[in-house]
C-alpha cells in the first residue's frame, strides 16, 4: 500500500497530540472496487482521517463508524456496498468492501511498524477481530490475507527512485517522482542541480569525478534511473548498480547508444545477464522529446515494475525482480565500419522482438537486432 507508512505516521501523531485514532482496514472485496484488501485508513476522534476506501462514497460513513468505535472501544467488522446492512450506502461499481476498526491500536506495535518500514525492510501487521495488533518484520512466505480471526496485513518500503545525471531531465524526473510520494535522491555531476534539489528537501549528492559512489545502497525496492547526456559517468555507476539488487534499472538514449552502452559495460567486465538488466531506451513512450514527457514516460514504467513486484498475492522479493523488455541485444553492422559491432555470438532471451526503426542507428549504420 502506497500511503501505509503516512497513515502509521498520522495515528501515532494524533496520540502524541493527545487525541484518539482508529486504524480501519480492508479485508474482503466482493466484486468489483478501487481499492484492493490491505488498504488502510486513519480516522481521529474529531473527525480528520487519512487515506481512503472509495473515492468519496463512503469515507463519510467509515469516519462516522470510527466515531463510534472509539466512543465505545471495541473493534468491529462492517460491511459497505453489496450486502451491506446499510441500504443507503451504495459502491457505484457494485461491489462490497469489508471493513475492520480497530479503535486506539497499540502505540508500541504502531512504532514498530513505523521503524521498519523506515529501515527499509517490509513489515506485517496482524490485526484481530478483538482489537489486538502486533507487528513483525515479514517472513518470505507471508501474504496479506486471514487466518483464522487474524487479517494479516503485508506492506513493503515505499518506492525509492535513485536520479543519476545532468541537464533538465533529472529535474523533471524528481519533480514528478516526488508528486507520485516516491522518497528520492539525486547523484549529479551539475552543482546547479544538486542545490535545487537539496533547497526543495530531496537527498542529493555531487559526483566529483567518474568513478564509484561510497556509500551507495540499493535495496529491492529500490529503482535507478541514469539521465546522462555525457555517457563516461554512466559505465562506472552502472558496474555498481548492477552489483546491487534493485528492482529497475533504466538508461536514457536512443537504442544506439543502448547498445554502446551495453558495449561499454561488457568491456568493463560485466555479466551478458546483469547487462540485460538494464532497460534501455528507458520509458514507455518511444521518442521522448522534451523532458517532462520523458519523465512521466519513465516513472510510469518504475511504477509499474514496482506495483509488479509488491503484488499483495506476490511474495516478497529477496532478489532483484525486473522486466527487460529487450535484454541483451547484439549489434550487427551491415554498413562497412565492420569495427562497430560486438563480436559474441550469443544473446539473451528477451522479452520481445526488436525491430529495427527510427530509435536506431543512423541510416549510414543500417543496424538491427535479433531475438532468439
Amino acid at each position: 500500500m502506497k500511503q501505509a507508512l503516512a497513515i502509521l505516521r498520522f495515528l501515532r501523531h494524533c496520540e502524541e497530540r493527545g487525541e484518539r485514532a482508529a486504524l480501519v482496514t480492508l479485508t474482503d472485496v466482493t466484486g468489483s472496487a478501487t481499492r484492493a484488501p490491505g488498504e488502510h485508513m486513519a480516522v481521529a476522534e474529531s473527525g480528520r482521517s487519512m487515506g481512503s476506501f472509495s473515492g468519496g462514497c463512503v469515507e463519510a460513513a467509515v469516519i462516522a463508524e470510527a466515531q463510534e468505535t472509539l466512543a465505545e472501544g471495541r473493534a468491529r467488522h462492517v460491511r459497505y456496498g453489496n450486502g451491506s446492512r446499510y441500504i443507503d450506502i451504495r459502491l457505484p461499481c457494485g461491489g462490497g468492501i469489508d471493513l475492520l476498526f480497530t479503535p486506539s491500536p497499540d502505540r508500541r506495535q504502531i512504532d514498530r511498524v513505523i521503524a521498519v518500514l523506515e529501515g527499509r525492510e517490509p513489515v506485517t501487521l496482524h490485526l484481530s477481530l478483538d482489537g489486538t495488533v502486533v507487528a513483525a518484520r515479514s517472513r518470505a512466505d507471508d501474504r496479506t490475507l486471514w487466518r483464522d480471526t487474524i487479517f494479516s496485513v503485508c506492506h513493503d518500503p515505499v518506492l525509492r527512485l535513485v536520479v543519476m545525471g545532468h541537464g533538465a531531465e533529472p529535474t523533471a524526473m524528481l519533480d514528478i517522482a516526488r508528486a507520485y510520494g516516491a522518497d528520492v535522491m539525486l547523484l549529479s555531476p551539475q552543482d546547479s542541480l544538486v542545490e535545487d534539489a537539496r533547497e526543495k528537501g530531496m537527498s542529493a549528492d555531487l559526483l566529483r569525478f567518474v568513478g564509484r559512489v561510497d556509500g551507495l545502497a540499493i535495496d529491492p525496492w529500490t529503482a535507478v534511473v541514469t539521465l546522462f547526456h555525457d555517457h563516461d559517468w554512466e559505465t562506472p555507476l552502472l558496474l555498481q548498480v548492477l552489483e546491487q539488487r534493485p528492482f529497475f534499472i533504466g538508461a536514457m538514449g536512443s537504442m544506439k547508444t543502448h547498445l554502446e552502452r551495453q558495449r561499454r559495460l561488457l568491456d568493463a567486465g560485466a555479466e551478458r545477464d546483469d547487462i540485460a538488466r538494464v532497460v534501455g531506451p528507458v520509458g514507455l513512450i518511444k521518442a521522448t522529446r522534451d523532458p517532462q514527457t520523458l519523465a512521466l514516460s519513465i516513472m510510469a514504467q518504475v511504477v509499474q515494475a514496482y506495483e509488479a513486484t509488491t503484488a499483495f498475492d506476490k511474495p516478497h522479493p529477496d532478489r532483484w525482480a525486473m522486466s527487460h523488455p529487450h535484454g541483451f541485444i547484439e549489434h550487427h553492422a551491415r554498413s562497412k565500419r565492420h569495427g562497430d559491432a560486438l563480436q559474441s555470438p550469443t544473446i539473451v532471451d528477451v522479452d520481445q522482438t526488436v525491430i529495427a526503426d527510427a530509435r536506431y542507428a543512423s541510416k549510414e549504420d543500417e543496424a538491427h537486432a535479433q531475438h532468439i
